[in-house]
């Protein structure tokens, strides 16, 4: 799409002499911190060499250079000392810290606090020291319908004092509130009260008859929009300067109107806060000036006299027009540019025609009114799966360009928007997700996003940067991006991507009856010739010497086996029954084959010997599963097929090992159109031995041959699949999916995951670890 563009080419180049420090580097993080120019470090240094700044308490040159700072504040808002006050504080989050800390909501019946679930974290920590017990979260729409009404608030004598909180610009989407509901919210109440945060109850829709103070979380609005204070005029209004100039760092303001002042009740004082106080005496007087009383000892004075360059470098680079004003013209500038990201994003598209983008935001990017320049996405492989956003951090790191990633300390808009349920997100708590880390998915599922942020010194090379590298890592195969991320020293944060990006051996499973449940493990287990050690070396048959399976007798995976080294024995659980052990290694006796009828079986039409276990675990199998004459054997015998040849596997249907893939998994969850609740556990129901995950599905189908630290595995095929997978593990219950999916998805070839057998014998005393190096050889494919 065409523009014309907000800021000339002159313009740009003249902003780009400023950034010099720049050159090979794209910074796209605009919404974390804008970037200072060259000016402002050389015109503060020469003031700070030149200039004897003392204590603005003793010195009054430095206080009014502090004051002039103030006045410069609020004519940058269109406002004056009349309407407003400007408190410094050290950041945005200090002036939220303090209107929580010192609102009246009055007494003896307080107001309610609300805040938008679309916040900064920092507006969710004001719910722990608010003096009220009546606290609320309203989603986005519902602030919005308060537009709607015009219904008088109705006064009552003991009336609180209630306090909204909302964000002027979203810095997760990019959303802009419309201002003028904070008016309406101040004469008309709320129309609706939110979901109440004390017991997570919903409360019913009803109007609040309090008097209402709206506390707008400004600091990501003023970077790059205009604020009109004669305009909007909020109780409270929160910034941040670096995030409008870079530097200095360590400065914010609380700016607070005159309505806002009355109900605003401060208890701690510090030096410079009062006229008077005594040490013998419990008395002291505040001054009367609203910033001399909240300003707790000497201000941070050098870094406020550096402010004023700060306007004074927008408006030289920036000159207003006729028409609009500085941060009008940056407030296009930014638009233009994220819709430019926006539409080019868009237009990347996988070989199958699947888009390379999912994005989040509210109303797309049809006008500046209602979006600011973020763009925040998650990128998808061609399956439609979700690529972890680190590891679209650490390519962006390669390509030298700086962009954020997670959920940007908006927790509330990052679960709206990839719709995590409170569960989910304790389950990811669980799962080790925590915030400013890098566990990207869980389950295939997102914990964050990716985000560009445009400045005012953002231009078109910036944007055509990040979207040429999704283009080049993203619309080429896997490889390409770890050979990529292989070829630079990366950050310190981003050095654990390589390796996560290899395949992972996710679990070890081992079947020690077959078709009985699992028992994982959880560090490293020993292998023999045949493969695992005890792995399917057990079976159930029946009264007839026939081995029984999960395809006759669903309720097998209920009995929970535990190999239990340390004391020789296997130990065998089943709901609501008292367990029963068996001896691991039963000492060969002729007597227990040649006084048994149950010593023989077949296996997928091989013949099997083994020993049987003895009467108790008999009778327990029986009371089980309800099935009288059932015995638990132990193999003994090497297996051989009609014709006599022996075979070096265990009471397995094909091979020694199973692989899955939890990639291919999830992409067959998502397939799946009926039954969906009904999957949970799913890869469970495939019962392989070796979990092993890779970041694209199906991967697996292409190896030739695994190695797994010491031991090299070679390839056998398919496992091809029967009604067993359609078994819950977990219940027994029977569905039927993902049998059917997997049919209508590979016409008719029922094949998930791929057999494996030693590609040569293992050492005595092999082991398998999760901490095992994988090399993974793929298949060549036909050239033609």
């Amino acid at each position: 799409m065409s523009f014309t563009w907000e800021l000339s080419e002159n313009e740009l180049i003249k902003i780009a002499r400023e950034f010099k420090r720049l050159e090979g580097n794209t910074y796209l993080d605009h919404a974390g911190t804008t970037l200072y120019t060259e000016s402002q470090i050389d015109t503060s240094s020469k003031m700070l060499k030149k200039t004897l700044f003392c204590n603005p308490h003793s010195c009054k040159e430095t206080g009014d250079l502090v004051d002039q700072a103030r006045f410069r504040i609020l004519r940058h808002f269109n406002t004056d000392a009349d309407e407003y006050s400007v408190i410094f504080t050290p950041n945005a989050t200090g002036a939220l810290k303090l209107v929580a800390e010192t609102f009246d909501f009055g007494n003896p019946q307080p107001g309610n606090f609300y805040y938008c679930q679309e916040n900064h974290t920092s507006v969710l920590g004001m719910r722990e020291v608010v003096q009220t017990a009546n606290k609320f979260v309203l989603t986005k729409d519902e602030i919005l319908r308060n537009l709607e009404t015009k219904s008088s608030l109705v006064q009552t004598n003991n009336s609180g004092n209630s306090l909204i909180v909302f964000s002027a610009l979203c810095n997760f989407s990019g959303f802009k509130m419309p201002l003028e509901v904070t008016e309406r919210i101040q004469k008309f109440g709320l129309i609706n009260k939110g979901q109440q945060i004390a017991g997570d109850k919903q409360s019913i829709s009803q109007k609040d008859f309090n008097n209402f103070f709206v506390l707008l979380d400004a600091a990501s609005y003023v970077g790059t929009n205009y604020l009109n204070l004669q305009m909007y005029k909020p109780d409270f209004l929160c910034i941040s300067f670096y995030k409008m100039f870079g530097y200095p760092t360590g400065i914010g303001a609380l700016l607070v109107s005159k309505r806002g002042q009355s109900v605003l009740k401060k208890r701690y004082y510090g030096g410079g806060t009062v006229n008077l106080s005594m040490a013998r005496e419990n008395f002291h007087e505040k001054r009367c000036d609203i910033s001399a009383q909240f300003e707790d000892g000497t201000l941070a004075f050098l870094t406020i006299a550096c402010l004023l360059d700060g306007f004074r470098t927008l408006e030289k680079l920036i000159p207003a027009t006729l028409k609009l004003n500085t941060m009008e013209r940056i407030s296009l500038h930014v638009f233009q540019l994220a819709k430019y990201c926006y539409d080019q994003l868009s237009n990347l598209r996988h070989s199958n025609g699947n888009p390379v983008v999912e994005f989040y935001n509210h109303n797309g990017y049809r006008n500046s009114s209602e979006q600011g320049g973020i763009v925040t996405f998650n990128i998808l492989h061609e399956d439609g799966s979700y690529v972890g956003f680190a590891e679209v951090a650490c390519l962006a790191a390669v390509y030298n360009i700086k962009i954020r990633t997670g959920c940007f300390c908006n927790p509330g808009a990052c679960q709206w928007f990839l719709k995590q349920s409170n569960s989910d997100i304790r389950k990811h708590y669980e799962f080790g997700f925590k915030c400013g880390e890098y566990v990207d998915l869980i389950d295939g599922v997102p914990t964050g996003a990716v985000r560009v942020s445009l400045g005012y010194m953002s231009c078109k090379t910036d944007v055509d940067e990040i979207v040429s590298m999704i283009n080049d890592c993203y619309l080429s195969p896997p490889q390409h991006r770890l050979d990529r991320i292989r070829s630079k020293d990366l950050p310190l944060a981003f050095q654990h991507i390589p390796h996560r990006l290899q395949p992972q051996l996710k679990e070890i499973c081992i079947y020690p009856i077959k078709s009985c449940g699992s028992f994982k493990v959880y560090d490293s287990w020993p292998l023999q010739f045949r493969g695992f050690l005890y792995d399917r070396e057990w079976m159930i048959v029946d009264a007839s010497g026939m081995a029984i399976t999960q395809k006759h007798e669903p309720r097998l995976c209920l009995i929970k086996p535990y190999v239990q080294l340390d004391n020789g024995t296997l130990r065998l659980n089943f709901p609501d029954m008292p367990s029963v052990s068996v001896p691991l290694n039963i000492p060969f006796r002729e007597s227990y084959v040649l006084n048994s009828t149950f010593c023989q079986s077949k296996i997928c039409n091989d013949y099997v010997g083994g020993l049987d276990c003895g009467d108790e675990v008999a009778s327990w199998l029986n009371d089980c599963l309800g099935m009288p004459g059932v015995r638990l054997i132990k193999q003994c015998d090497k297996r051989r097929n009609q014709d006599g040849v022996v075979k070096n596997i265990t009471l397995a249907n094909q091979s020694q090992f199973l692989l899955i893939n939890p990639a291919s998994v999830r992409w067959l969850a998502q397939k799946v159109t009926t039954e969906k609740e009904l999957l949970n556990c799913t890869i469970d129901r495939f019962r392989a031995n070796l979990i092993l995950e890779t970041t694209m599905p199906f991967e697996e189908n292409d190896f030739e041959f695994v190695t797994i630290g010491d031991i090299t595995f070679k390839v056998d095929g398919f496992c091809t699949r029967c009604q067993m997978i359609c078994i819950d593990q977990h219940t027994g219950q029977k569905t039927s999916e993902p049998l059917r999916t997997i049919a209508r998805e590979f016409n008719g070839k029922i094949r998930f995951g791929i057999y494996l057998s030693f590609a040569r014998v293992p050492p005595a005393n092999a082991c398998l670890s999760y901490k095992d190096k994988i090399v993974i050889i793929k298949r060549q494919k036909d050239a033609n």
